[in-house]
């Protein structure tokens, strides 16, 4: 009794006391908001980013997930990811791109994969006002894309493009396959065998085998296998999409037949690479497939005691530049802008070990005839970028 007596008083004195002295009262009121308020603020720091873009997702009646032209497996499987997230909490999506899908690589992929991708040429094309941009920041590659306004932004390239609400951009990722895995695994999403059925799964989140085979490509793809600019979570998103692969269809994908012309423009850049220390340029000429020159690069890089490379090609009067670096000190993607952006109409960029760009035919003042690039002067340039003078 005289304990409950004690606390009593206590309460009669603090009651009096907050009578006396009101501040004290609108200070303590003051401290329990900004408890709370951080507490929000914590609660939402840990709101990972998977959960927090299937909410976003969640919100919309139809999304537009829009590729870079030209998409390659990384963009496509990324694509197709965001699209079956959005798929299962009810959104209708809609998977698009810029120009072309060439390379017999990328071909492949959308083949076995039977995959639903359209292609656009201006802004009205776009299947809804609601966009997501999937490995690339800034729209890109047709009529009126610089007057689109993506609604979320998921990427692994360098760039200051963003979404409007919100933006998810690893540079320090190989593949922006990785980052839409992670949105399933930040979800729970039990990946699909090939042999079972997703309703076998439990789960009210699944990731179904094309789903997780394509994502598992598009991280080898743009990584060469775990081998380049891969990082920690590449690997572990390629662990947790592995019991949902289709194993034949992926050894479908990765051996396509290959064009004859892809194997000509190769030997043409071996034969007539210029060589100036541990750095190469091939100038391969003219070609009908411009998804060649990269691969030309690839090859050109396994040359015993070549460290970057840069493939020259043209086609339509435009000149394409491929460049390949396992060089630390050859930021290709630098290498290549830096000269280009000295030159009238270039245009270029890329990571570390792989960069490209372009040089868009310019009239001459009579407006009779392209103007043309002198190439030789273009080699030196890349040459000296190469060697860090630029």
């Amino acid at each position: 009794m005289r304990a409950m007596s004690a606390v009593g008083d206590r309460l009669s004195q603090a009651e009096a006391m907050v009578r006396e002295n009101p501040e004290i009262a609108v200070a303590g009121a003051l401290i329990v908001l900004i408890v709370v308020a951080v507490g929000l603020v914590v609660l939402r720091a840990r709101r990972t980013p998977g959960v927090r873009f299937r909410r976003l997702l969640a919100d919309e009646d139809e999304i537009t997930v829009l590729m870079h032209p030209n998409p390659d497996p990384d963009a496509m499987s990324a694509a197709v990811g965001v699209a079956s997230l959005a798929d299962q909490v009810d959104v209708d999506a809609t998977v698009q791109y810029p120009g072309q899908i060439r390379h017999q690589e990328n071909r492949a992929f959308r083949t076995v994969l039977d995959l639903e991708l359209e292609p656009i040429e201006h802004v009205s094309d776009l299947a809804s006002e609601s966009v997501v941009l999937v490995d690339h920041n800034e729209p890109r590659g047709f009529a009126g894309a610089d007057g689109v306004l993506p609604m979320a932004v998921v990427d692994h390239h360098p760039g200051d493009g963003a979404g409007g609400s919100f933006t998810d951009v690893r540079t320090d990722y190989g593949a922006s396959a990785s980052v839409v895995a992670e949105y399933f695994q930040d979800n729970d999403a039990v990946p699909v065998p090939p042999d079972k059925h997703a309703s076998e799964t439990g789960s009210d989140l699944t990731l179904s085998t094309d789903t997780a085979t394509g994502l598992l490509y598009g991280i080898l793809a743009d990584t060469k296998h775990l081998t380049v600019g891969a990082s920690e979570p590449d690997f572990a998103a390629a662990a947790y999409l592995y019991p949902g692969v289709d194993q034949d269809r992926l050894d479908r994908i990765a051996n396509p037949a290959v064009d004859a012309e892809v194997l000509e423009v190769k030997a043409r850049a071996i034969a007539g690479r210029r060589i100036e220390g541990s750095f190469a340029v091939a100038d391969v000429g003219g070609v009908n497939n411009v998804d060649a020159i990269p691969q030309a690069a690839d090859e050109l890089i396994q040359l015993e005691g070549v460290s970057a490379v840069v493939v020259i090609g043209e086609r339509d009067k435009t000149v394409h530049l491929s460049g390949r670096s396992r060089d630390d000190r050859v930021h290709m993607g630098n290498a290549i802008a830096a000269v280009l952006d000295d030159v009238d109409n270039g245009n270029g960029g890329g990571h570390s070990r792989m960069g490209g760009g372009t040089i868009e035919p310019e009239l001459d003042p009579t407006g009779e005839e392209p103007k043309t690039v002198d190439r030789d002067a273009l080699a030196d340039g890349l040459f000296r970028a190469m060697a860090g003078d630029v």
